[in-house]
Order: structure tokens, then C-alpha cells, then sequence
């Protein structure tokens, strides 16, 4: 990760191209003017071939970012045909490794661009299938800020407050449950841990998180030291906590020749563009400061946003799946905060699957992830591995 030691920053960062949608913003004093997950605009949506039978809205609502501003946020709602009104609602937390406005759940849905379409979509037809409703939250936030992960837990906790506030979508006294993988398991993760202090009041019966990376600082200099295949993430990690921090990280500044080139070839990009031109590629080809590794200010934004280093704790029933050979997120980081949960007496199931990398573990773990949060909504006590 591109981050720098002791210069101030004098470059802005570089922001996302404006959603040419009108929907996804509003003016800066109404958003103010409300509180967290208050609901700003209402939509219905067309038909969607993904998830058929079931109606489709959007919700823009108030959120706050990661420096406390009041932001507006959206979610995609799902309600299947056979929902019967405070049935469970599922918020699934979609992994967007991205930095474009076009990579948001609420616009990919709706494409016919095949590098952008959801993988991970169709698999909730199981969810619907069993009679919930389902919330889609795009948790980057107005400024796709991918790596500000606090961030993506309290836009799941508005937009879930959101939702239920919306008669039209009969989830007000329904129970949640809170599911995602990797990006989409560190808002997951993220939003449980937040959701005692940040939105006591919602009704959370537990949460199914997979893959998630615990520690970005540690990911961070995984995937920054040397040339790494998933360098792209890295580096946008960097761009979007800029964007999120703009008074405590610098990036901009410090790129040379190459990062800028690399910054405009991802700075609108999803994740097969990220991943593609970052492949094989280190911090030290992006930068020419011999000290980027090494600003204090940077690496305590990192450290704010490692559900390792944060010291709430959840107070729901948590099922965690992760590979245990898995070479991109920092495996230790999970079994340490899985430890410190257990300690607190919170009931943990963990799966290990026989998966050896990252995105197949994904495939292998949601089956049982949403039978486990089935069994949650259904009352049965929660097993626990601790």
C-alpha cells in the first residue's frame, strides 16, 4: 500500500467520476438535516433477471462517514413474491473491490457488461426462495472509499434502519441476520461488531461472515512490500482511504510516473480492471519516497479500520468461514479476533473449508452460512466452536 511517510498532503484526491444517476445524490444540507438512517429518496425499481418474481426498490438514506459527516448512502431492497410482512430480512454485504460508481450493486445489477456483472447474486435466490427479504447495501459509500471498512458497517446499520422505516417494504418488527464474504464480510464483520454502540435498537439475530480481512495493515503490507499478483487491491485500498481520509492519508502526492498512470488507469475501475493492471506490480514501482512505508498518520487510519485491533465485540451469534490456507487475507488476524470474541462469551461457529484459496472458500462456505442464519431466525440456540 502506497502510503507515505511525514509529507503534507497538497494534491486533493482523486474522487470517482460522478454517478451520472441524479438518484444516489442530494444536497449537502438535507443529508444534514436528517439523522442516520433516515430515509432521503424512495424508488421501485424494473424487474431484475437475477432475482425473478421479486420486486426491486432503492433507498438513498442518511449515513455517516468515517470522520462523522453525514453522508447519503443507498441499498437495494429485495422483496420476494412470498413475503409475509415481518418475515426475516437478510442485509448481504456483496464483495465490491472497486473505485467506479458503475461497480456499485444498485448499477451492476442492471448491466449487460459481463466484467461487471454479480457472481455472487444468483445465490440468493436461496435466501428469497425461504421467504425473506433481502437488503443490498453499497457500502463503499458516496466516494467508493474501498478499504474504509469501518465505514461499510455503519452504511449496512443505516441502511437497514432505512428499510425498516418504509412501510411499502413491511420489515418493521422483521428480524435481521447479516451476511457477506471477503469485502462484503469486512462491512459484515464490521457492522456486527459496530451495531451495540452504533444501532443497539436493531433486532440482529446474528451474523454469517467468510473471508474477511481483519487486518488491513497487515494485508497491506502483504500485498504493498514485494510484486504481488493482487497488488491492484492494495493500491486501491490506498486511493479509497485517501478519498475517506483526505486530511490524514497522502497518496496522490507521492505517486511517480507509473502510480499516476496505474491511479488513472483504476480510479473509476472494478475489479477485473483493478486487478488486471495492478498484477505483478509493488509499492516501490509506484512511488519514488524510499520512506513511503513509514507515516504514522497512515498506518493509525489502517489500524482504525482492523476489526483485530478494534476493541468492541459483537453481541450476536457469529458463523465464520474462511479458508485456512487462503494466501490473500492474513488468516492469523481472523483466528485472533475469533479468539477474543469467544473470550467474551460470544458463540462463534467457524468452518474451515477444504478450499485452498480465497474465492472458492466463498462458493463453499454460503450454503451453510444461510442454513446457519435460518436456525437463527427459527429461535434455535446458536452452536458455538470457541
Amino acid at each position: 500500500m502506497c502510503a507515505v511517510g511525514g509529507v503534507t498532503a497538497s494534491a486533493l484526491p482523486v474522487y470517482p467520476a460522478s454517478d451520472p444517476d441524479p438518484f444516489f445524490s442530494a444536497a449537502d444540507d438535507v443529508v444534514a438535516a436528517h439523522q442516520p438512517g433516515d430515509v432521503l429518496k424512495l424508488r421501485q425499481m424494473p424487474p431484475n433477471l437475477y432475482f425473478p418474481g421479486s420486486e426491486v426498490w432503492e433507498v438513498l438514506f442518511r449515513s455517516t462517514d468515517s470522520e462523522g459527516r453525514p453522508i447519503a448512502a443507498n441499498t437495494t431492497f429485495l422483496l420476494p413474491a412470498n413475503f409475509v410482512a415481518d418475515s426475516p430480512l437478510l442485509s448481504y454485504q456483496h464483495i465490491i473491490n472497486a473505485l467506479g460508481h458503475k461497480c456499485k450493486i444498485a448499477t451492476e445489477l442492471y448491466t449487460t457488461d459481463p466484467l461487471t456483472q454479480i457472481r455472487e447474486a444468483p445465490g440468493l435466490n436461496i435466501a428469497l426462495a425461504r421467504g425473506w427479504a433481502v437488503a443490498l447495501p453499497d457500502h463503499l459509500g458516496p466516494r467508493m472509499a474501498y478499504g474504509a471498512a469501518k465505514l461499510g458497517g455503519q452504511i449496512t446499520l443505516d441502511g437497514i434502519r432505512a428499510v425498516k422505516k418504509i412501510p411499502e417494504l413491511k420489515v418493521a418488527n422483521s428480524p435481521v441476520g447479516l451476511g457477506g464474504y471477503s469485502g462484503g464480510g469486512m462491512a459484515t464483520s464490521w457492522a456486527a461488531t459496530l451495531a451495540p454502540t452504533y444501532a443497539p435498537e436493531l433486532n440482529i439475530v446474528g451474523a454469517a461472515e467468510g473471508g474477511a480481512p481483519m487486518n488491513i495493515a497487515k494485508m497491506a503490507t502483504a500485498l504493498g512490500a514485494n510484486p504481488h499478483p493482487a497488488f491492484g487491491l492494495a493500491m486501491a485500498a490506498a486511493l479509497g482511504l485517501e478519498r475517506e481520509y483526505p486530511d490524514r492519508m497522502n497518496v496522490t502526492d507521492q505517486l511517480n510516473e507509473t502510480g499516476r498512470w496505474l491511479q488513472s488507469m483504476i480510479q473509476n475501475g472494478c475489479t477485473n480492471e483493478i486487478m488486471f493492471w495492478g498484477i505483478g506490480r509493488a509499492a516501490s514501482q509506484v512511488t519514488d519516497n524510499p520512506d513511503f512505508m513509514n507515516d504514522p498518520a497512515a498506518w493509525k487510519v489502517m489500524e482504525e479500520n482492523s476489526l483485530e485491533l478494534y476493541p468492541g465485540v459483537p453481541t450476536m451469534p457469529i458463523f465464520e468461514w474462511h479458508s485456512p490456507t487462503d494466501t490473500l487475507i492474513p488468516v492469523d488476524a481472523i483466528d485472533n479476533t475469533v479468539r477474543r470474541y469467544c473470550d467474551a462469551g460470544v458463540p462463534v461457529q467457524t468452518l474451515l473449508t477444504p478450499s485452498p484459496d480465497h474465492l472458492s472458500a466463498a462458493v463453499l462456505g454460503l450454503p451453510q452460512a444461510l442454513g446457519w442464519l435460518d436456525d437463527r431466525f427459527r429461535g434455535v440456540p446458536a452452536p458455538s466452536s470457541c
